[in-house]
């Protein structure tokens, strides 16, 4: 028994996310109290950079090095991570709650006979090793705080932006490749491709800043003036479902219920309302801050900041305002 904290590594185009990155960062510091190992888990093939950028941040890299892992898919991960987990059985495993741990997560708990907490807000380490997770309930209107049974490992997914990626990691892994349990004629998925959307940013559920616009905008071109404070903040840019549904974003982009839920540390809002939906997908997020010309607007009672006000003045002026002072750091 390994009793490790174990990470899985997520990654694109050979690049590791940066959801890996913050939670290693944890992983690291839960060690100090725990005097555990921090492992994580690579699946590709061609990882050389990735396994670069892992190193401070690991005692141990377990690179499983294989053409079937790429790109992802959970018939080609399950059996290998679920092999390695019944060998070394680690005390803790986790990941993103992305759309690959939101698929994978709940198959390794079943073969793994374990329990899972999934899209986590938060995670605490007793002395003991027994983890704390917090996740919310009912569309973010209470939240839970759960234990785990004496099962192991202790399996969680965690949202984007719950941790601060350790600058200084004081790491450096050993690298134990791994034999792929895989078999490739049992595969029954196959990824066609990927199609990626023109000029597309940081995904919403990754950024660390997101400004969005919702039916206020009055119109689809309109939403130049968000792209243009979001270039100025390396910003993502979101929306609300009233305005997909108008066709004038697309579902991607979509805050809320019914859309992503996203963790941003700063979340701009310009003309939405605050309709119940909407603000179930931003209840994690650091800081609010909304714009809107109705001082009763609902979004208020949830922002940090607010400005009453006409965003077609506002907009333009906080981009220019923000590209000098930012042009001066």
């Amino acid at each position: 028994m390994s009793n490790d904290i174990w990470v899985l590594a997520e990654h694109q185009d050979g690049k590791v996310k940066k959801i890996t990155f913050e939670l290693l960062s944890a992983g690291i510091e839960f060690s100090k109290k725990t005097g555990q190992k921090v492992a994580t888990l690579l699946l590709g093939s061609g990882l050389e950079e990735a396994v670069k950028s892992l190193t401070p941040f690991a005692d141990e890299i377990y690179l499983l090095d294989d053409p079937s892992f790429t790109p992802y898919t959970s018939d080609a991960y399950l059996p290998s991570i679920a092999s390695l987990g019944k060998e070394y059985q680690p005390s803790i495993l986790i990941g993103g709650a992305t759309s690959t741990g939101k698929d994978l997560f709940p198959r390794l708990a079943m073969h793994l006979q374990s329990g899972y907490a999934p899209d986590c807000t938060g995670l605490s380490i007793g002395e003991d090793g027994k983890w704390m997770a917090r996740r919310p309930l009912f569309g973010g209107k209470i939240f839970a705080e759960m234990v785990f049974s004496e099962a192991r490992p202790q399996m969680a997914t965690v949202r984007n932006n719950t941790f601060l990626v350790n600058e200084n990691p004081d790491r450096s892994a050993k690298v134990i490749p791994i034999a792929s349990k895989t078999d490739p004629s049992a595969l029954r998925k196959k990824v066609a491709g990927f199609e990626k959307a023109a000029g597309a940013k940081l995904d919403i559920t990754e950024a660390d800043i997101v400004v969005a616009g919702g039916r206020g905008i009055k119109a689809p071109e309109n939403f130049k003036i968000m792209e243009d404070l979001a270039d100025v903040l390396n910003a993502s840019v979101g929306t609300t479902r009233a305005t997909v549904d108008e066709g004038w974003r697309d579902l991607k982009d979509q805050i809320g219920k019914s859309g992503k839920n996203i963790s941003a540390k700063l979340y701009m809002a310009f003309g939405i309302s605050g309709a119940i939906h909407h603000v179930l997908g931003i209840t994690t997020c650091k800081t609010v801050v909304a714009v809107d010309n109705d001082p009763n607007a609902l979004i208020f009672n949830y922002a940090d900041y607010g400005i009453v006000g006409d965003l077609f003045q506002i907009v333009p002026a906080l981009t220019e305002e923000l590209k000098k002072a930012l042009s001066s750091v």
